[in-house]
């Protein structure tokens, strides 16, 4: 009984560390060199303060990161994962296509 209770102890520990590294990965290479980096940089070079900017700019992204959390939770309650995945999937690709037009349609 006692091993059965470890592995379940070590599923959820796995399952909250592998959670928690993918995540951390995943918004850490999105938010390298996006616009939201320059301009805290810049922020930072204008200001002088770089710890008000600091938590400035993390005060932001947590609240950012919270409307986020909520609306995915809210979502995964109305929208199977395989429908959701193909939805944000097929909406991505629009955004990419609108966008490569209006990067291109001077070339045209």
């Amino acid at each position: 009984m006692n091993s059965k209770l470890e592995k379940k102890e070590n599923n959820i520990e796995k399952s909250f560390f592998s959670i928690f590294i993918t995540t951390f990965t995943t918004i850490f290479i999105a938010e390298l060199g996006d616009k939201t980096q320059i301009a805290t940089l810049m922020l930072s070079a204008e200001s002088g303060k770089p710890i008000i900017v600091f938590l400035g700019s993390s005060l932001a992204l947590i609240s950012s990161s919270i409307v986020g959390v909520l609306i995915g939770k809210w979502v995964s309650k109305k929208i199977s994962p395989s429908k959701f995945a193909l939805s944000t999937g097929a909406l991505m690709i629009i955004i990419s296509i609108f966008l490569a037009y209006e990067t291109f349609k001077n070339y045209f």
